[in-house]
């Protein structure tokens, strides 16, 4: 194994100007810097990054902790996240809760404990906030406010208006009776996306129909299956995800409802998901890559201690309107 001294002494130079080359701490000449970096490549010498991070006490390692693995959503999310990451020389760890908030402090500790520099967190965990208070590091919440003094921000896109626009589209197409999959009110899309649907509600004089649905295409199935029975005549739904989408579409299928001359459906997140059914589904889009490539930019701006950083960044959503709406003829 090729050792710092190993280097120095190819390069001529001292094991401290080796050292001060790989951690970039003091200024070395550029003549003993090119003699250290060629020692480095002739001998393939790859710095032990534990030792690194126990002496800078930082990792160059960003932690992203999420309840499901199995969210497509969160998914896109996390591959913006660890480009932006990668190129900005930090690795990204993927750290998969199951909603437990008991895995979730677990895994919080356990990235202080390797000095990684930021932590970016989906949490249904009501003590979130408490969690984030003992943190040392820089923090970036995804959908959940984060009310504490602590280095803490939030990324998030406009749940609230997109609630409402997907149910305004649905009046201006023509239905009667929409009925909205309201997502988990642990989760602040959950909650803002069904405020939003409220407004539309009593903007166009509607009464207000729902039943309770996760984001997940189990969950999706049996509200689709619930609405149905409580609401036949429903002729507009709005899924709480395009995953919850594709369990209603199924559903209806199955029933002999047709979609979208029977019933409409809006679906949300703008998953390649929603483009790649037949029939593609209208759907409210979240700006996955850009979350992804903020909530990281944050983190590194914290850890590289840029002042005046936005602590509430709410992203603007839009309505891709495809296969699964469309204009009633009166």
């Amino acid at each position: 194994m090729v050792k710092i001294s190993d280097i120095a002494k190819l390069a001529d130079v001292s094991s401290a100007t080796v050292s001060r080359v790989l951690n970039g701490t003091a200024n070395v000449s550029s003549e003993k810097k090119e003699r250290v970096l060629s020692a480095i490549s002739e001998t393939g010498y790859k710095p032990n990054e534990i030792a690194r991070s126990l002496y800078k006490k930082s990792s160059r390692i960003i932690g992203y902790v999420v309840p499901s693995v199995r969210n497509i959503f969160l998914n896109e999310i996390g591959c913006a996240i660890e480009s932006e990451a990668f190129g900005s020389g930090y690795k990204v760890i993927l750290c998969n809760t199951d909603e437990s908030a008991e895995k979730e402090s677990q895994y919080i500790e356990m990235l202080m404990s390797m000095n990684a520099d930021g932590i970016i967190i989906m949490s249904n965990n009501d003590m979130i906030n408490e969690e984030i208070e003992k943190c040392r590091i820089p923090v970036v919440v995804l959908d959940q406010k984060a009310d504490t003094d602590c280095s803490a921000a939030v990324v998030q896109s406009d749940n609230r208006r997109g609630g409402f626009m997907a149910a305004e589209h649905l009046v201006k197409c023509g239905c009667r009776q929409i009925v909205q999959m309201r997502g988990p009110q642990k989760y602040l899309s959950g909650v803002q996306r069904f405020e939003g649907y409220i407004e539309a509600c009593e903007k166009y004089g509607m009464e207000p129909h729902y039943v309770d649905a996760g984001y997940d295409f189990e969950s999706g199935i049996d509200s689709a299956k619930e609405i149905l029975r409580l609401f036949p005549n429903a002729d507009g739904i709005l899924a709480s995800s395009d995953m919850t989408a594709l369990s209603l579409y199924k559903v209806l299928f199955k029933r002999g409802r047709r979609v979208p001359d029977d019933v409409m459906i809006v679906g949300y997140d703008g998953l390649l998901l929603s483009r790649l059914m037949t029939p593609e589904f209208t759907t409210v889009v979240q700006p996955m890559e850009k979350i992804g490539k903020l909530a990281a930019g944050i983190i590194i701006d914290m850890v590289n201690g840029k002042k005046n950083i936005n602590a509430y960044n709410i992203l603007p959503v839009s309505l891709k309107v495809r296969q699964t709406t469309k204009q009633k003829i009166r």
